[in-house]
C-alpha cells in the first residue's frame, strides 16, 4: 500500500479492530485522521463503529498501550494497527493481523544462511547456526532474576508432522513493534532508535564483568533470520512480553515470499497475528501438528519467545539425528563460560549456588518416533574442549591487554604436563591432526598412538562477550611462541600450552559470529602492551620473561618422566614395520615410574588397549643409542601374556599402557580363574555297543560302534564354547574325530569328522564299518575351535582322547607273481616271488600242504626249495635249453598253487645264453705264414655250456705274441655279440735276415673258466725301404752327410749337388720309382722336382744371410707304417767386409758446451750386416771421425777385442745455433753418418718476449690492460731458448700496484716459456716498475725491468659533483632550487656524452640510508640548458614534499646494470608553507545539541584544539598571535532563529597564541533560540593583525533540537553518520587507488605492446621471422646462434696494426694515426700505410695542452699532433670530385680506376676529427691500379689542373711534382712494414649481425616486459573482481545508501563525493601527493585489501607545545600539553 501521508495535510491511515465483545467482526476498518488531532481520531473511530459518545471504551496499540490526547502525537504513526477494548488488560476474543513492512528481496532472508554459514576445517556449520538462535535467547533472558531457561527442541516424529526445530526461552518477550523490528534485516540494536518500545530501546552498554559474560551477544539484526533460513524454509516467531495479555505471532516463509512475488504483491509486508495464549485454532496444516502441544505450553508463562523452524533441510535432519553427541558438544563448547561461569567447568570445584554465572540452563531434547526422547542439559557435558582444557591443565598464566581505549582482552594460558609417557594435552576431534584412536578390526594395533602435545593447532581460542567465535584462532604471540634458540625449557614444553582470549564488544566480529575481523591485527601490533594478571591484579612487567619463568616452573613441577635402569644392550627390532625404526633400540631390565619400580618377570596388567592383557615383563625398550641409566618421556615394554599355558604370545606395548594400580595378587587370581574355566577333558560313551578298547586287535572290516562325547572343564562341568568375552570373544568348541593309520610311509588320516554341539543333544559320531586296511590305528577325539579348527588355544592344547587298535589280515584266497630279477640265463638259478592275499588284498600265509608246480615248453625246469615266510618265494629255479642267438628267446612259465580259489598264474620270461665256457678260433690251422711288417687276423666266437653264442659286459679277447722283442698285443671286444675279428698292428722284427717263428696265445682275461687257444706263426723277411742316406757331390767325389751333422757355409750362398739313396732290410739298393718319389718330402723348399728325385737328386739349399740364423734341413720318407728321415744343419759364415755401422748407446741429445753422455759403438760388417770377426787393434788407425764444429779435444777411439768393435766417446761441439749435428765415421772406403740433436744449454737468462724498447716507459691507463701480453723465455748463456719446464716465474711489483688477474705464481711450459697474459694494472698515477724473475737450481734469473707510466682513466666516473643554492629554503609544496650535476672522471675532468637517462634523483623522508626504505621517490633529470654545457645535467621544477620534516636527497649515476655511483646525501628540512587555513588538530564528531537545562546537551565542542595550517595541513604560524571569533550561522543563509552562546551572546572570542588555540568548552545558552531539527554551522574565524593574508575559517556543522529526547536520538544517528562517512572515504580511497593502478598498468601494457610490434617489424626487415608460440625460447636460441656466429667472425684472421697505441689517458687523446683508420683492400692498405709511414706513429690530440703533456711524459720522444693547431681552411673538401671531372663530366677517360685514397678509409670512432687529421696528412692523394695508369692520369690532369700525389695498388708512387722511380718511391712487401699498417675492418656481415643481435636483445627485453606487465594487469583485474572486492563494493554502496538515509533523517546536507566539508576522513599526517609511486599504491591497495578496518586511525600530533588558552565566557585559563 502507498504511504498514508498526504503532503501538507499530514493525513494518516490507520487500521482498527473492534474486540470489545466475545463475538466481534474479525475484519479491520481503515480510518483517516490528522497527524496530531486526537479528538478527530476518536470521533472517526466512534463514527466507523457506531459508538455513542457516552459509551466507555479504550483505544490501544497492539502492545496494549492506551492512546490518549497526551501521547497521541508521539505514538500514532502511519499504517499502525489499533484495538477497541473495554479495558487495557482485556483478553482478545479472536486473533488479529498487524501489517509490517521490510524492504530487501526475500532471498536476502531465505538464502542468507547459505552464504553466511560455511564449513571450515571440516566442521559442519549447523551448530553455529543454532548458536545464533541461542544468542538471541541469552540476550532476551539477560534481565531474568532467576533461572534463565533456554530449550532447543528437535521434532523428528512423523506422527506429529514434518521435521522442525524450536528454540524457546523464558526471556522478556517482544511486543508487536519489537517483533516487527526483528523481521527487518540488519536492523541492529543500535539503529532501532526511533521506537520507544524497541527491544533495545535506550541501549546502554553493559558494565564490565569478568570474561565479558554480559549476554550482550544479540547484536546485528541478521543472525536469527540467517540461521532460521539456513536450517529450514520457514520461521515462526511466537512471543509474549511480560505484563502483556496477548501473544504475537509472525510467520516468514520462502513459500509465502514466492507467492507474493508471483502475485506482484509487496513482498516485505505482512501480518503479525495477535492472539490470546494457548490459542492454536489457526494451526490447520497437518505438517505442523506438533504446534498444538507447543502452543498449549504457553499457559501460565509470564513471558517467552519461541522460534519454530519448519521445512528443515534433509541433510540437517540426518546430521542432527546421527551426530547428536558431536553437535551438542560443540554447543557446550561455545557457551562453556555462560554455563559454568568465568572459571569454567572445574570438576573438583564445590557445588555452586545459584548465581549470575550458573543460572543458565540450556536444554536440548530430540523427539523421534518410537524412541525415548533424548534430553541433554549442556551443563552436564563433561567432555567439551574447554572442560578438557581446564581439567587437564596443571597451572595457568593470566594476562591482559588494552586496545584503543575501551578494548579489553583477557587471556589465559594453561599448561598440560607430560605424565608418565604421555601428553595430557586434550585432543580435539574437529582438528584433523592425529590418527584414529582405536582400530577394532586389527587386534595387533592394540594401543593408542600418542603425539606431541598441541601439534599444529593454534594456541588461543577466541571468545567475544563470553561466546566462542569458532573460526578465529590466534596462532601465537611473539612472547609465548617457540624461541629462536633453546631457552629455559625444552622446545616440546611450548607444545603443552593451550589458551583462551576473552574480548569485549570493542572488537568487530562478522555478522554470523564465526570470525573476528580485526582481533589478531590489533593484538599483534608491535606497540601492544601485555600485562600479567596475578590474583586479579594487573602487574606491569616484561611479559616474555614472566612467561618463560612460569613455563620453566610448570615443567619442573608438573612434568613426569620415566627412568630406565639396568641397561642390557642395543638390539635391532625386526617387528617394526619401518626399517628406519628397527635400530637402534636400547634394552633395559627395569624402570622407575611414578614412584614405583618395574622389573623383568613382574606380573602386570594393561589399560587402554583393545583387549586388556595380563602378563609378565620381559624387556623394556627405548629407541636410540643409549648406554646406562637414562630418563625419557616414554618407551615400550615387552610382555609375555599370562597365563603362559593359555597364551603362548608376546606383546610390545607403550609403557603408558601399564596399569599402575593393579597388584600382583589380583593378577595371579585372574590367572588361576582363567585356567579353571578352560576345557580340561573329554567324556566318551558307546550308546550302540561295538565299544573299542585300547590296544585291541581286530580283523579287517570289523565295525566300530557310535560315539557320544561331552567336553568337561576342571570343575567337571560340560561346556560347548570358550568362556567369557575377555578372551577375545566367546568361541564355539567343536569335537573332531580322526582315525589315523600308522604306516611306514607315515601317518595317514583315513576318517575325519567334526561334530558341533546341538544344544539339546551332545557331540555325536556314527558307527564306522570301512576300516579294512592292515596296521596300527589311532582313533583321536580332539576339541577344536569353531572358526579356525585350531586344536590349541593361545599356545595350549585343547582336551583330546586317544584309542589305539590294530587291524590284521584274513585267510589266503588268491596269489600273484611278484617282480622277478632279470635277466634269466641258461644254467643260472633264479627265484620266483609269490604274493598270497586275503579277500581285501592283504598279504596272507600259505599252509604246508600246498606245493608249487613249474612248467615251460622247450625248457628243462627244476627248483631247489621254497621260502614260506611272510613273502613266499620259489628259490633255485634252473632253466636249460637252446636259444637262437646271444639276444635270447621268450618262454611262457606257468606257476600253480593247488587248493587256492585262483590257483594258476602264467609268467612270460626271456631266457638268455649262459656265461662263457669255451672259445672257438678260425682259421683252424695251428701254423700261419706272414711277411715281416704285416698284421695277422683271427675270427673269434664265445660259447656257453650248451653251445649258444654268448655275450656279457667286458668280454675282451686278447692275443699275445712271443718269440721276438717289441711285438704287439692284439685285443678285441666281444661284449656286444659274442663274436668278432681279432687283429692289430703289423708284426715287425728288426734286422731280420731269415725266417723267424713266433707263438700266439688267445684268451679271455676276465673269464678264467674259459681255456686259452694257441697258434704258431712263421715270419718272412720284407723287401720294403728300410734305410736312407744323403751325399754331397764335389765333382766326382761324394761325401756322405750323416744324420744330425752341422755344415758351415758362406752366408747368402747356395748348397748344390745334394744326392740321396734308399735300401731294404737286407741292404739291397732300391730303385727309386715315381711312386716312391712321391713319398719323399724336404723342409727347405715347398716345390720338389719328381724327375730329380727319381734320379736321386735333392733341391739346392739357400744359406741364411745372417750368421745368427741356422737352417735345419730334413728329408723324410713315409710309406704306410714306415717312416725314414735324415737331417743336417747349415751354419752361415761372414762374407768379406762391405759396410761400417755405428750405434749410439743412449740419448742423441746433448746440451751446448757439454760432452755427449752416451758412447758410440762402431763395427765393420759384410754385405749382409754380419760383423767381421777377424779385425785387430791396428784397425783403429783406419777409423776417422769428422763433423762441422766438432771439438776433438776430448775425442777417444778404443778397440774392444771381445766384441770386435770400436768405442767412441768425448763427442762435443763448439757453441753455436742449436739443431741437428751430423757425425761422419770413415773406415777405408766405407762411411756412416750419425745425427745428434744439440739443444740449448742450461737456463742462464730470462728474456721478455716482444717487448723491445724497455728503456722507455710504457703508458697504461689505470684499470686498463697492458698493450701486449707478458711472455718470458728461459735462455742459455748464448741466448738460445732453453726448453726447461716447470720453472717458477715470479712477478715483482710494488705493493701499491694491483694486478688482475691476481695470480702471482706462474711456471714455464715444455718450451721454457711462461705466458702471463694481458694484465690489468691498477695503480696511482705516475711511474711504476714491474720485473719478472725465475728461480732455477737455486739461481735467480732476472729479466729487464718494465717501466710503467700509469695514467688516470678519463672514462671512469669516480665522483658526482652536485651544485645548488645551499641558502635556499625548502617550503612544503614549493619548488626545489635547480640542481646541476656533473660526472667527474678519474683524471678530474667532466665526462661528456653521457645518456641523461642514467642519472636520477632520489628523495625520501628521514636521514637514514634509502636502501632500507620503501617510500623512495625517483625522478629523472631534465634537458641540459644548451649545447654548450655538454657534461652538465639539471634537475629543475621538482616539487618539495608537501609534509614538513627531514628529507634526504641523493643523486645516482648508473655506470652499468650492476654498479651505481651515488653522490653524498643532501639533508634538507622541509618547512611549513604560508598560513592558509584554520583546522582542528583532530577532527571532532558532528555536534548534536539541544536547548534544555543540561550543560552536556548544550555543549557544542569540548577540548577542541585549532591550529593554523598551510594548504598542505602542516602546522605553521608559531609566530602568529591574535584571536579566534566563534559564531553561528544558518546553513540556508537565513539569519532568523540563530542559536546563542552561553550568556546570550552571538559570538565568543578566544585568545590565539603561537598559531594555536585551545577551546575547553563552547556551550549554548539555556533555552537558546533555534529551529528544531535544523542544521547550523559553527564558524571559527581567525583575526590576526600581523597576517595580511586571508585565512580560511574553520566551519563545523551541528544539529540543533528543542527536545532532549530528539537530541539523543539524533546524536546516535550523527555518530553513525560520521562513522559511515569515514568508512566511505576509506572505500573511495581504496577504489580510486586500485583504478589508478589499473589504468597505469594498462597504459604500460599498451606501450609494451607498441614497442614489441615495432621491434618485431624491424626484425622482419632484417629477414628474421618469429614464431607465434615459445617466442622467448626461440629468441634466446637465435641470440646464442647469432653471437656465436659473430664470435667466429672475430676469430677469423685479418690484418691488424702491430703498433702499440698510446693509452687514452684523457678524452683529449684520440690515439696514434695507425689506429684511427681501417682499410679493407690489402694492396691499398699496404701502399697507403707505406706512404704515411712517417706519420703512423704520431699521437693525435684534441688540445695542445694534451699534446704537451704527452711530450713531457715521453721526454720529447713521441711525436704529437694537436687538432686545434690545424689550419682547417686549407684542408680538402671530402666531397670534392676527382681532378678529371669538371662540372659533372669526365674531361678524359681515365685508366686504372682512380679514386681518392681517403675514400678507402673507414673510421671506427671520432669521424669528424679523423677527417681533419687525414685531410691534413693524406690530402687529395689519388690511388690507381698500376704505374702506367698513373702516368696516363697525371699527363692528362696536368693539362687542366694541379695533379696531387698518385699511388698505385702495385706499390708505386708518383709525387705531386711528377717524380717517381727508385726505392724511395716503391712500397716494400707487406711483411717488411713490420706491422706498421692500417688494420682491416670487420666484414660487413659482422655489423649486420651486431644490428640483429641488438634488435633481438631489445625484443627479448620487450617481450619479457610485456609478459610481466600483462601478468600484473591480469593480477590487478582479478583482484578487482574477487569476491572480497565485490563484497566491498556492495558494502560501499550499502554504506552510501545508509549515509544518505541517515542524512535525510537528520536533515543534514548530504556529504557529496567532492565535498570539502570539514568532515574529511584523512588524517593530517597522510601524504596528499596526487600521484604516489606505483609501489606505494600497490602497498596501499594490498593493505586495504587485507584489512577490514577501512577507517583511518586517530591523528597523532607531530608538534608538541605548551600553551595558555583563555576563554572569557565559556572557560577559564588553563595549561594543556598538546
Amino acid at each position: 500500500m502507498a504511504a498514508g501521508r498526504d503532503g501538507a495535510s499530514n493525513i494518516l491511515t490507520v487500521f482498527v479492530y473492534d474486540r470489545r465483545q466475545d463475538v466481534s467482526d474479525d475484519s479491520e476498518k481503515s480510518l483517516n485522521c490528522h497527524e496530531e488531532n486526537y479528538e478527530g481520531f476518536r470521533s472517526a473511530v466512534c463514527q466507523a463503529f457506531g459508538i455513542s459518545s457516552d459509551e466507555v471504551f479504550v483505544i490501544t496499540t497492539t502492545s496494549r498501550k492506551q492512546i490518549t490526547s497526551e501521547n497521541f502525537g508521539g505514538i500514532v504513526q502511519d499504517r499502525m494497527t489499533f484495538y477497541l477494548l473495554q479495558s487495557v488488560d482485556q483478553s482478545l476474543p479472536s486473533a488479529t493481523r498487524e501489517r509490517i513492512d521490510f524492504l530487501p528481496h526475500y532471498d536476502t532472508l531465505v538464502k542468507s544462511g547459505i552464504y553466511e554459514y560455511y564449513a571450515s576445517e571440516g566442521q559442519n556449520p549447523l551448530p553455529f547456526a543454532l548458536a545464533e538462535l541461542i544468542d538471541n535467547s541469552l540476550s532476551a533472558t539477560s534481565q531474568n532474576a532467576g533461572i534463565r531457561s533456554i530449550q532447543l527442541k528437535l521434532f523428528f516424529d512423523d506422527a506429529q508432522g514434518k521435521p522442525a526445530v524450536a528454540v524457546i526461552d523464558n526471556g522478556r518477550g517482544m511486543t508487536s513493534k519489537q517483533l516487527n523490528n526483528w523481521a527487518v534485516y540488519r536492523l541492529s540494536k543500535f539503529t532501532r532508535h526511533g521506537d520507544t518500545e524497541s527491544d533495545h530501546s535506550g541501549y546502554v552498554r553493559p558494565a564490565s564483568v569478568p570474561r565479558s559474560l554480559n549476554s550482550d551477544i544479540s547484536y546485528f539484526g541478521v543472525g536469527g533470520k540467517q540461521a532460521a533460513f539456513f536450517v529450514g524454509q520457514s520461521a515462526r516467531m511466537i512471543s509474549k512480553p511480560a505484563d502483556a495479555q496477548d501473544v504475537h505471532e509472525l510467520v516468514l516463509s520462502k513459500e509465502d515470499f514466492e507467492n507474493k512475488e508471483r502475485n506482484k504483491e509487496a513482498i516485505y509486508s505482512g501480518y503479525i497475528r495477535n492472539r490470546k495464549p494457548s490459542d492454536s485454532s489457526h494451526i490447520v496444516n497437518d505438517d505442523e501438528r506438533f504446534l498444538h502441544n507447543l502452543i498449549m505450553e504457553e499457559k501460565n508463562k509470564e513471558s517467552f519467545t519461541a522460534v519454530i523452524i519448519t521445512g528443515v533441510q534433509p541433510d540437517h535432519v540426518q546430521y542432527l539425528r546421527n551426530s547428536f553427541y558431536h553437535w551438542t558438544r560443540q554447543l557446550a563448547h561455545i557457551y562453556h563460560y555462560y554455563i559454568h561461569g568465568p572459571k569454567g567447568n572445574e570438576n573438583n570445584s564445590p557445588v555452586k549456588e545459584l548465581g549470575a554465572f550458573n543460572s543458565i540452563d540450556i536444554e536440548i531434547s530430540m523427539f523421534e518416533k518410537g524412541k525415548v526422547p533424548k534430553i541433554l542439559n549442556l551443563r552436564g557435558v563433561k567432555d567439551d574442549m574447554q572442560t578438557l582444557y581446564i581439567n587437564t591443565a596443571a597451572d595457568s598464566f593470566e594476562f591482559k591487554a588494552q586496545v584503543e581505549g575501551e578494548g579489553v582482552v583477557e587471556g589465559i594460558i594453561r599448561y598440560h604436563p607430560f605424565l608418565y609417557d604421555k601428553e595430557t594435552y586434550p585432543e580435539d576431534p574437529c582438528f584433523p591432526s592425529r590418527l584414529k584412536e582405536e582400530d577394532d578390526d586389527n587386534e595387533d594395533d592394540c594401543f593408542l598412538i600418542e603425539k606431541g602435545g598441541r601439534g599444529k593447532r593454534p594456541i588461543f581460542e577466541c571468545f567475544w562477550n563470553g561466546r566462542l567465535i569458532p573460526y578465529t584462532t590466534v596462532e601465537v604471540f611473539e612472547w609465548c611462541g617457540f624461541p629462536k634458540k633453546r631457552g629455559l625449557v625444552p622446545f616440546e614444553c611450548y607444545n603443552r600450552i593451550s589458551g583462551v582470549l576473552f574480548t569485549n564488544d570493542k572488537f568487530q566480529v562478522s555478522t554470523n559470529k564465526l570470525t573476528f575481523t580485526d582481533l589478531e591485527l590489533k593484538l599483534k601490533d608491535k606497540d601492544r602492551l601485555f600485562t600479567r594478571v596475578v590474583n586479579g591484579q594487573e602487574q606491569r612487567m616484561k611479559i616474555d620473561r614472566e612467561f618463560s619463568l612460569w613455563l620453566k616452573d610448570c615443567h619442573e613441577k608438573y612434568d613426569k618422566q620415566i627412568k630406565f635402569t639396568l641397561f642390557k644392550g642395543i638390539i635391532t627390532r625386526t617387528d617394526q614395520p619401518s626399517k628406519r625404526m628397527q635400530s637402534p633400540w636400547a634394552t633395559y631390565s627395569a624402570i622407575e615410574w611414578d614412584g614405583k619400580t618395574y622389573k623383568t618377570g613382574q606380573l602386570i596388567k594393561t589399560i587402554k588397549t583393545v583387549r586388556i592383557f595380563h602378563g609378565s615383563i620381559l624387556n623394556f625398550f627405548l629407541y636410540g643409542d643409549h648406554d646406562g641409566d637414562v630418563y625419557a618421556t616414554g618407551g615400550e615394554v615387552q610382555i609375555a601374556l599370562e597365563p603362559q599355558a593359555l597364551y603362548d604370545e608376546k606383546k610390545v606395548i607403550p609403557i603408558c599402557k601399564l596399569d599402575r594400580s593393579v597388584s600382583d595378587k589380583a593378577v595371579k587370581k585372574y590367572i588361576e580363574e582363567e585356567m579353571a574355566k578352560l576345557p580340561d577333558k573329554l567324556s566318551v560313551t558307546w550308546p550302540e555297543g561295538d565299544e573299542l578298547s585300547s590296544n585291541e586287535t581286530r580283523h579287517a572290516g570289523t565295525t566300530i560302534g557310535a560315539l557320544r562325547i561331552e567336553i568337561l572343564n576342571k570343575k567337571g562341568e560340560a561346556m560347548q564354547k570358550l568362556p567369557g568375552a575377555s578372551h577375545g570373544g566367546s568361541k564355539k568348541l567343536l569335537v573332531e574325530l580322526k582315525v589315523i593309520l600308522h604306516s611306514s610311509d607315515g601317518d595317514k588320516e583315513i576318517i575325519s569328522h567334526i561334530s558341533q554341539h546341538g544344544g539339546k543333544w551332545p557331540y555325536w559320531f556314527k558307527k564306522m564299518e570301512t576300516i579294512n586296511k592292515l596296521g596300527s590305528y589311532t582313533l583321536k577325539l580332539q576339541v577344536v575351535l569353531n572358526e579356525s579348527n585350531a586344536d590349541t588355544y593361545a599356545g595350549r592344547p585343547l582336551p583330546s582322547k586317544i584309542f589305539k587298535f590294530n587291524i590284521i589280515a584274513g585267510k589266503p584266497q588268491k596269489f600273484s607273481i611278484g617282480l622277478l630279477d632279470p635277466p634269466f640265463r641258461v644254467g643260472i638259478p633264479f627265484s620266483i616271488p609269490l604274493s598270497v592275499q586275503d579277500e581285501f588284498g592283504h598279504d596272507a600265509c600259505l599252509t604246508d600242504d600246498i606245493v608249487p608246480q613249474l612248467e615251460a615248453s622247450g625248457l628243462t625246469l627244476k627248483y631247489e626249495e621254497t621260502d614260506r615266510g611272510p613273502n613266499y618265494v620259489i628259490k633255485g629255479v634252473l632253466a636249460k635249453g637252446i636259444v637262437n642267438n646271444y639276444q635270447g628267446k621268450n618262454f611262457n612259465l606257468k606257476v600253480t598253487l593247488p587248493g587256492l580259489k585262483e590257483e594258476s598264474q602264467v609268467l612270460k620270461i626271456k631266457l638268455l645264453p649262459g656265461p662263457p665256457r669255451q672259445l672257438k678260433v678260425r682259421p683252424d690251422s695251428s701254423i700261419l705264414k706272414i711277411e715281416n711288417g704285416t698284421p695277422v687276423s683271427f675270427h673269434i666266437e664265445v660259447l656257453d655250456e650248451v653251445g649258444n653264442i654268448t655275450a656279457q659286459p667286458k668280454l675282451n679277447v686278447h692275443c699275445k705274441f712271443s718269440g721276438a722283442p717289441e711285438l704287439p698285443v692284439y685285443a678285441v671286444d666281444c661284449s656286444s655279440g659274442g663274436l668278432n675279428i681279432l687283429t692289430g698292428s703289423v708284426l715287425h722284427v728288426k734286422n731280420i735276415k731269415k725266417d723267424q717263428t713266433l707263438k700266439a696265445k688267445i684268451e679271455i682275461p676276465s673269464c678264467k673258466d674259459v681255456p686259452p687257444v694257441e697258434k704258431t706263426i712263421k715270419l718272412l723277411p720284407s723287401n720294403r725301404v728300410a734305410k736312407l742316406q744323403i751325399f754331397s757331390m764335389e765333382g766326382e767325389k761324394a761325401t756322405q752327410i750323416k744324420h744330425q751333422d752341422e755344415i758351415s757355409w758362406v752366408a747368402g750362398d747356395v748348397m748344390q749337388n745334394l744326392m740321396f739313396q734308399m735300401y731294404d732290410e737286407i741292404e739291397r739298393e732300391i730303385i727309386i720309382t715315381p711312386a716312391l718319389a712321391e713319398k719323399i718330402k724336404v723342409n727347405w723348399t715347398p716345390k720338389i722336382s719328381k724327375e730329380q728325385l727319381v734320379k736321386g737328386s735333392l733341391p739346392d739349399v739357400k744359406v741364411p744371410t745372417s750368421v745368427n740364423d741356422e737352417r735345419f734341413c730334413q728329408i723324410i720318407f713315409i710309406d704306410d707304417d714306415i717312416r725314414l728321415e735324415s737331417a743336417f744343419t747349415v751354419r752361415p759364415l761372414p762374407d768379406e767386409a762391405k759396410h761400417i755401422k755405428c750405434k749410439l748407446k743412449g740419448s742423441n741429445v746433448l746440451q751446448m758446451g757439454e760432452k755427449l753422455q752416451a758412447e758410440i759403438e762402431v763395427m765393420i760388417t759384410d754385405q749382409h750386416g754380419n760383423q767381421i770377426q777377424n779385425l785387430g787393434p791396428s784397425s783403429v788407425n783406419s777409423l776417422g771421425i769428422s763433423a762441422n764444429g766438432l771439438d776433438k779435444t776430448d775425442l777417444k777411439i778404443i778397440w774392444q777385442e771381445d766384441t770386435q768393435t770400436f768405442r767412441v766417446k768425448g763427442i762435443r761441439f763448439k757453441p753455436g745455433h742449436p739443431g741437428i749435428k751430423e757425425l761422419c765415421f770413415n773406415w777405408h772406403e766405407f762411411a756412416h753418418f750419425l745425427k745428434l740433436n744439440m739443444i740449448a744449454g742450461p737456463p742462464a737468462k730470462l728474456i721478455l718476449m716482444d717487448w723491445t724498447d724497455l728503456e722507455e716507459s710504457v703508458s697504461v691507463i689505470n684499470g686498463k690492460e697492458l698493450p701486449k701480453s707478458l711472455i718470458v723465455q728461459l735462455c742459455d748463456q748464448w741466448d738460445n731458448p732453453s726448453p726447461e719446464p716447470n720453472v717458477k716465474i715470479t712477478l715483482v711489483k710494488s705493493s701499491i700496484i694491483k694486478i688482475t688477474p691476481s695470480n702471482q705464481l706462474y711456471k714455464t711450459d715444455e718450451n721454457g716459456r711462461a705466458n702471463l697474459g694481458v694484465l690489468n694494472i691498477h695503480a696511482p698515477r705516475g711511474e711504476h716498475m714491474l720485473q719478472l724473475k725465475a728461480t732455477y737450481s737455486k739461481t735467480i734469473l732476472e729479466c729487464p725491468v718494465i717501466k710503467l707510466n700509469v695514467l688516470p682513466d678519463p672514462d671512469k666516473p669516480v665522483f658526482l659533483n652536485v651544485k645548488y643554492d645551499k641558502k635556499a629554503a625548502f617550503a612544503a609544496g614549493s619548488t626545489f632550487p635547480e640542481f646541476m650535476i656533473s660526472i667527474i672522471s678519474e683524471d678530474g675532468n667532466i665526462i661528456k656524452n653521457i645518456n641523461p637517462g642514467r642519472i636520477s634523483m632520489k628523495i625520501w623522508e628521514g636521514d637514514s640510508s634509502e636502501t632500507r626504505l620503501s617510500n623512495v621517490t625517483t625522478c629523472g633529470c631534465t634537458k641540459t640548458k644548451d649545447d654548450k654545457d655538454d657534461g652538465f645535467f639539471y634537475f629543475r621544477d621538482r616539487m618539495v614534499p608537501e609534509q614538513v620534516g627531514i628529507y634526504s636527497i641523493q643523486f645516482a649515476f648508473a655506470i652499468d646494470k650492476m654498479n651505481i655511483l651515488s653522490s653524498e646525501q643532501i639533508i634538507v628540512e622541509v618547512e611549513p608553507n604560508e598560513p592558509a587555513q584554520l583546522m582542528p588538530a583532530s577532527l571532532p564528531d558532528t555536534p548534536v545539541v539541544s536547548n534544555d537545562d543540561s550543560v552536556a546537551s548544550r555543549t557544542l565542542v569540548k577540548d577542541l584544539s585549532l591550529i593554523i595550517m598551510d594548504k598542505y595541513k602542516n602546522y605553521t604560524g608559531n609566530d602568529l598571535d591574535g584571536k579566534i571569533i566563534a559564531k553561528i550561522k544558518s546553513s540556508t543563509g537565513k539569519d532568523a532563529d540563530i542559536p546563542l552562546f552561553q550568556g546570550k551572546t552571538s559570538t565568543v572570542e578566544f585568545p590565539f597564541h603561537k598559531g594555536i588555540v585551545e577551546i575547553e568548552a563552547l556551550v549554548l545558552a539555556e533555552n537558546s533560540p533555534g529551529r528544531d531539527s535544523t542544521e547550523y554551522i559553527l564558524v571559527f574565524e581567525p583575526v590576526i593583525p600581523t597576517l595580511k593574508k586571508y585565512l580560511e575559517p574553520y566551519c563545523l556543522q551541528f544539529m540543533f533540537y528543542n527536545d532532549f529526547k530528539r537530541q539523543q536520538e539524533m546524536l546516535t544517528l550523527t555518530k553513525q553518520r560520521d562513522n559511515l562517512a569515514h568508512s566511505i572515504d576509506a572505500y573511495r580511497k581504496l577504489f580510486d587507488t586500485a583504478n589508478q593502478l589499473l589504468a597505469e598498468i594498462k597504459c604500460q601494457a599498451q606501450e609494451a605492446e607498441t614497442k614489441e610490434a615495432h621491434l618485431k617489424a624491424e626484425l622482419k626487415k632484417k629477414q628474421i621471422e618469429l614464431p607465434q608460440i615459445n617466442v622467448l625460447q626461440y629468441v634466446d636460441s637465435l641470440l646464442k646462434q647469432k653471437i656465436s656466429e659473430q664470435e667466429e667472425i672475430k676469430k677469423q684472421p685479418r690484418r691488424t696494426c702491430a703498433i702499440t697505441n698510446y693509452p687514452k689517458g684523457s678524452q683529449d687523446v684520440l690515439g696514434k694515426v695507425a689506429h684511427l683508420a681501417q682499410i679493407e683492400e690489402n694492396e691499398a692498405a699496404k701502399v697507403i700505410s707505406w706512404h704515411l709511414a712517417s706519420d703512423m706513429d704520431c699521437v693525435v690530440t684534441r688540445t695542445t695542452a694534451a699534446a704537451r703533456r704527452i711530450f713531457d711524459e715521453t721526454q720529447g720522444r713521441q711525436q704529437v699532433l694537436p687538432l686545434e693547431s690545424i689550419f682547417k681552411k686549407n684542408l680538402p673538401d671530402w666531397n670534392r670530385t676527382l681532378p678529371h671531372i669538371r662540372n659533372g663530366r669526365n674531361c678524359f677517360d681515365p685508366l686504372g680506376n682512380p679514386m681518392f685514397a681517403r675514400d678507402l678509409l673507414t673510421f671506427p670512432e671520432h669521424q669528424e676529427s679523423c677527417q681533419t687529421v687525414f685531410g691534413l696528412i693524406l690530402g687529395d692523394t689519388i690511388i690507381v691500379d698500376n704505374l702506367d695508369a698513373a702516368n696516363h692520369y697525371r699527363n692528362e690532369v696536368v693539362k687542366i689542373a694541379y695533379c696531387p700525389t698518385l699511388l698505385t695498388r702495385d706499390g708505386d708512387r708518383i709525387r705531386s711534382n711528377g717524380k717517381f722511380g727508385g726505392l724511395q718511391n716503391k712500397a716494400p712487401p707487406m711483411d717488411k712494414l713490420r706491422g706498421m699498417v692500417f688494420g682491416a675492418p670487420l666484414p660487413e656481415h659482422y655489423y649486420s649481425l651486431s644490428k640483429q643481435i641488438e634488435l633481438l636483445q631489445q625484443y627479448h627485453t620487450a617481450i619479457a616486459r610485456l609478459n610481466k606487465v600483462r601478468a600484473e594487469l591480469e593480477i590487478q583485474e582479478q583482484s578487482l573482481n574477487t569476491p572480497e572486492m565485490g563484497k566491498k563494493k556492495k558494502e560501499f554502496a550499502e554504506k552510501e545508501r545508509n549515509l544518505k538515509s541517515i542524512e535525510e533523517k537528520i536533515g543534514m546536507t548530504p556529504t557529496g563525493r567532492s565535498s570539502k566539508s570539514p568532515l574529511r576522513s584523512e588524517v593530517l599526517d597522510v601524504n596528499d601527493s596526487p600521484s604516489p609511486p606505483k609501489r606505494m599504491r600497490r602497498e596501499i591497495v594490498k593493505k586495504l585489501h587485507s584489512s577490514e578496518e577501512l577507517v583511518s586511525s586517530p591523528v597523532t600530533k607531530r608538534q608538541q607545545q605548551t600553551t595558555t588558552v583563555t576563554s572569557e565566557v565559556n572557560g577559564s585559563s588553563r595549561r594543556k600539553k598538546t
